[in-house]
């Protein structure tokens, strides 16, 4: 049974016990809730890959509450130390050479002489990392490759049975997950675009490069089916066939028979912030429809707008 726990003190502490004795703790940050597990604990890393269903080639960020924490296990360089001044607490993910003498578990980098850090900008997130005493690994909470979870029902719709707890702390912020960016060679690389937008990225230590989608995976988010609802997404739509849904984004009026808008002020912040929960209502409410598939209109590739195609890419990507 999971247990569903209260955003209070209580409920803190006993999402924090629950961790160092090796179960596995769902709890929300600023961009969607994670699935927690002790990062030293190979046994308690092993159980997110097998709730989730997780190919064990695609690493997991590991979440601390401060930066001078999170450096204890990797080398940080100039770069990331200035970027954790600017970003965090908040949705930007590093990967950085591992320090050897870290504890966290291999299984946690997929055998990778890296590491993805987070200090998450959650405060209820960063108490429970705190009180547990651990680096905590944290996927989303959800199924390998459905939708990321926004909020506490959706970990227990889709991992209820196969973790000991949820922490309820309501809907996330942010919406769609951290960026992350590799400093593992001299030139910065976004791996996944998310919360952190390029620009404000380049405005702290230059240019950035983003990564291939071929090649190893070296980071979350980097398979290309990923994210996806159970429906098919066709992409760029102008409008919906008579047996589709519409996934919109904008001003725009378009007939469908189910139907849900990111933002109809063309907010790319707003979209952000409910593109998960709208693919999650919508996905439902088209099936129960009868409908065939989603098409989705077309969203702006600046700032956030990268992260939302980033995601929408891979949900409609061949599975």
């Amino acid at each position: 049974m999971t247990e569903v726990l209260r955003d209070d003190a209580d409920g803190i502490a006993r999402a924090a016990l629950l961790l160092r004795t090796g179960r596995l703790v769902a709890f929300a940050t600023e961009t969607v809730y994670g699935l927690g597990a002790d990062a030293t604990d190979g046994d308690a890393v092993a159980g997110i890959y097998a709730a989730k269903g997780r190919p064990q080639f695609n690493p997991l960020i590991c979440h601390f509450p401060d930066a001078a924490q999170a450096f204890v296990h990797v080398i940080a360089d100039e770069r990331a130390r200035r970027l954790a001044e600017a970003f965090w607490p908040g949705p930007l993910t590093l990967v950085l050479p591992r320090r050897a003498g870290s504890g966290v578990s291999s299984l946690a980098a997929a055998g990778l002489a890296s590491l993805a850090v987070r200090v998450p900008g959650h405060a209820t997130a960063r108490a429970v990392i705190e009180a547990a005493g651990v680096p905590i690994a944290a996927p989303s909470a959800n199924r390998s490759g459905r939708l990321s979870p926004t909020c506490a029902a959706h970990v227990h719709g889709d991992l209820a049975g196969r973790i000991a707890a949820v922490l309820d702390s309501g809907p996330t912020s942010v919406g769609v997950e951290s960026t992350i960016v590799d400093l593992t060679t001299a030139t910065a690389t976004i791996l996944r675009p998310g919360g952190v937008a390029r620009e404000a990225l380049e405005a702290v230590i230059g240019p950035v490069g983003y990564a291939a989608d071929a090649g190893i995976i070296i980071a979350p988010g980097m398979m290309r089916s990923h994210y996806a609802p159970s429906l098919p997404i066709r992409l760029d739509a102008v409008a919906p066939s008579e047996s589709e849904s519409w996934l919109g984004f904008g001003p725009a009026v378009v007939a469908a028979p189910v139907m849900v808008n990111l933002s109809a002020a063309g907010d790319l912040r707003e979209a952000a912030a409910h593109l998960f929960e709208a693919l999650h209502r919508l996905d439902a409410a088209s099936v129960a429809a009868g409908l065939a598939g989603i098409a989705a209109a077309p969203v702006p590739h600046e700032g956030l707008g990268a992260a939302i195609n980033d995601r929408l890419r891979r949900a409609a990507a061949p599975r």
